[in-house]
């Protein structure tokens, strides 16, 4: 569980780098599922789900405010999870990866061919890694694979996700877009 809000963090960019992949993609409010092929996250995140569940409603009211002031609204998910992420049409335009801005987590490379964008990040804290490919299905949809590498307890792990985005709509109601990441 230590390492839950990271992986939501590195999950949340691995989603959110996706919308803005090809310039065809539409502006506006994004679903992007993650699923990890690692069982014990999977088990944390449901565990996080029924924990936001169970809190009194102005509490889950006030974290779920915390979190769609950051652009993100998590929506419920079988396995993974779920996230809305608000893409505007100048971050389209410029072919924008959105990151939560006060992640520690930069883009290293990101290179395009056809409808298939690679890129490549580090994160400081904690140390972390990793690359993954989206590809762009139409306008509203994509698919994604990403791989994340870490160290939990002094021992290299290897995370794979695999996500599908899909376009909700060009208004983005209460989630506010990210900003660009850092580079």
């Amino acid at each position: 569980m230590r390492l839950l809000p990271s992986f939501l963090a590195l999950a949340l960019a691995a989603g959110a780098v996706c919308p803005a992949t090809a310039q065809t993609m539409k502006p506006g409010l994004w679903e992007i599922q993650n699923k990890m092929n690692d069982p014990r996250m999977n088990d944390a995140m449901a565990e996080m789900q029924k924990q936001l569940a169970a809190m009194p409603p102005e509490q889950r009211k006030q974290m779920e405010a915390m979190m769609a002031n950051q652009g993100v609204k998590l929506a419920p998910g079988a396995q993974g999870m779920t996230v809305q992420v608000c893409m505007t049409k100048e971050q389209v335009e410029r072919n924008e990866m959105p990151m939560d801005s006060k992640s520690d987590c930069k883009v290293t490379s990101q290179s395009r061919s056809g409808n298939t964008t690679k890129m490549a990040f580090a994160c400081a804290n904690p140390p972390s890694s990793g690359e993954g490919q989206f590809t762009v299905t139409g306008p509203d949809a994509y698919s994604s694979k990403m791989t994340v590498k870490t160290v939990v307890n002094g021992k290299p792990e290897t995370t794979q996700m695999e996500g599908a985005g899909k376009w909700l709509g060009a208004d983005c109601g209460a989630v506010r877009p990210l900003a660009a990441p850092k580079r």
